[in-house]
Protein backbone atom coordinates (compact mmCIF):
# COMPACT_ATOMS: atom_id res chain seq x y z
CA UNK A 1 0.00 0.00 0.00
CA UNK A 2 0.98 3.34 -1.12
CA UNK A 3 1.32 6.20 1.30
CA UNK A 4 -1.64 7.69 -0.93
CA UNK A 5 -3.74 4.41 -0.61
CA UNK A 6 -3.33 4.46 2.93
CA UNK A 7 -4.38 8.21 3.00
CA UNK A 8 -7.23 7.62 1.10
CA UNK A 9 -8.48 4.71 2.85
CA UNK A 10 -7.72 6.46 6.07
CA UNK A 11 -9.78 9.76 5.33
CA UNK A 12 -12.77 7.59 3.40
CA UNK A 13 -13.59 6.33 7.41
CA UNK A 14 -15.64 8.66 9.28
CA UNK A 15 -15.27 11.87 11.07
CA UNK A 16 -11.44 11.43 10.68
CA UNK A 17 -8.62 14.18 10.93
CA UNK A 18 -5.27 14.25 9.58
CA UNK A 19 -2.07 16.15 10.54
CA UNK A 20 1.54 15.15 9.46
CA UNK A 21 3.65 15.62 12.42
CA UNK A 22 6.56 13.26 14.78
CA UNK A 23 8.93 13.45 11.51
CA UNK A 24 6.76 13.62 8.71
CA UNK A 25 4.72 10.23 9.59
CA UNK A 26 0.85 10.59 8.65
CA UNK A 27 -0.81 10.56 11.45
CA UNK A 28 -4.66 9.93 11.69
CA UNK A 29 -7.23 10.62 14.17
CA UNK A 30 -10.90 9.81 15.32
CA UNK A 31 -12.20 12.09 17.93
CA UNK A 32 -8.35 13.36 18.41
CA UNK A 33 -7.41 9.80 19.16
CA UNK A 34 -5.16 8.29 17.15
CA UNK A 35 -5.75 5.44 15.39
CA UNK A 36 -3.36 4.90 12.23
CA UNK A 37 0.58 6.05 11.61
CA UNK A 38 1.75 5.93 8.33
CA UNK A 39 5.86 6.38 8.79
CA UNK A 40 9.19 4.74 7.62
CA UNK A 41 10.70 1.58 8.64
CA UNK A 42 14.62 1.08 9.03
CA UNK A 43 14.97 0.30 5.25
CA UNK A 44 13.34 3.21 4.34
CA UNK A 45 9.83 1.59 3.47
CA UNK A 46 6.15 2.41 4.26
CA UNK A 47 5.36 1.02 8.01
CA UNK A 48 1.99 1.48 9.00
CA UNK A 49 1.12 1.30 12.47
CA UNK A 50 -2.43 0.65 14.12
CA UNK A 51 -4.08 -0.24 17.62
CA UNK A 52 -5.37 -3.77 17.73
CA UNK A 53 -7.37 -5.91 20.03
CA UNK A 54 -5.39 -8.02 22.21
CA UNK A 55 -5.79 -11.67 20.01
CA UNK A 56 -4.75 -9.67 17.05
CA UNK A 57 -2.02 -8.22 18.69
CA UNK A 58 -0.98 -11.75 19.91
CA UNK A 59 -1.20 -13.44 16.66
CA UNK A 60 0.83 -10.89 14.69
CA UNK A 61 3.01 -9.84 17.26
CA UNK A 62 5.58 -12.51 15.88
CA UNK A 63 4.39 -12.59 11.97
CA UNK A 64 6.86 -12.07 9.13
CA UNK A 65 6.18 -8.29 8.05
CA UNK A 66 4.76 -7.47 11.34
CA UNK A 67 6.51 -6.36 14.71
CA UNK A 68 5.30 -4.34 17.70
CA UNK A 69 5.32 -0.93 17.42
CA UNK A 70 8.30 0.87 18.24
CA UNK A 71 7.49 3.10 21.21
CA UNK A 72 3.93 2.07 21.80
CA UNK A 73 4.16 -0.91 21.85
CA UNK A 74 7.07 -1.06 24.43
CA UNK A 75 4.66 0.88 26.96
CA UNK A 76 2.52 -2.06 27.05
CA UNK A 77 -0.05 -0.73 24.50
CA UNK A 78 -1.30 -3.29 21.89
CA UNK A 79 -0.43 -1.75 18.87
CA UNK A 80 1.51 -3.34 15.70
CA UNK A 81 3.60 -1.78 12.73
CA UNK A 82 2.79 -3.80 9.34
CA UNK A 83 6.43 -2.82 7.26
CA UNK A 84 8.37 -4.37 4.14
CA UNK A 85 5.30 -6.82 3.27
CA UNK A 86 3.85 -7.56 -0.70
CA UNK A 87 0.81 -5.59 -2.21
CA UNK A 88 -1.09 -8.55 -1.45
CA UNK A 89 -1.24 -8.02 2.47
CA UNK A 90 -3.16 -4.78 1.92
CA UNK A 91 -6.75 -6.03 1.95
CA UNK A 92 -4.79 -7.04 5.68
CA UNK A 93 -3.66 -4.02 6.31
CA UNK A 94 -7.61 -2.17 5.35
CA UNK A 95 -9.15 -4.68 7.75
CA UNK A 96 -6.21 -4.13 10.88
CA UNK A 97 -7.42 0.04 10.15
CA UNK A 98 -10.61 -0.65 9.97
CA UNK A 99 -10.30 -3.10 13.09
CA UNK A 100 -8.01 0.25 14.59
CA UNK A 101 -10.27 2.93 14.07
CA UNK A 102 -13.42 0.82 15.41
CA UNK A 103 -11.39 0.16 18.65
CA UNK A 104 -10.32 3.72 18.81
CA UNK A 105 -13.73 5.21 18.28
CA UNK A 106 -15.32 2.84 20.76
CA UNK A 107 -13.00 4.37 23.15
CA UNK A 108 -14.10 8.03 23.08
CA UNK A 109 -16.90 9.15 25.24
CA UNK A 110 -20.37 8.31 24.23
CA UNK A 111 -20.88 11.84 24.36
CA UNK A 112 -18.42 12.39 21.67
CA UNK A 113 -19.49 9.43 19.91
CA UNK A 114 -22.81 11.21 19.26
CA UNK A 115 -21.42 14.59 18.39
CA UNK A 116 -19.32 12.59 15.44
CA UNK A 117 -22.34 10.01 14.55
CA UNK A 118 -20.49 7.32 15.46
CA UNK A 119 -21.28 3.58 16.36
CA UNK A 120 -25.33 5.13 17.27
CA UNK A 121 -27.51 2.53 17.33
Amino acid sequence: MTYDEFNAFCGALPATTHVVQWGGSHVWKVGGKVFAIGGWSKAEKPAYTFKTSERNYYFLHDMPGYRPAPYLASRGMKWIQQYDLPESADDDLKYYLSESYRIVSLGLTKKKQKELGLNQP
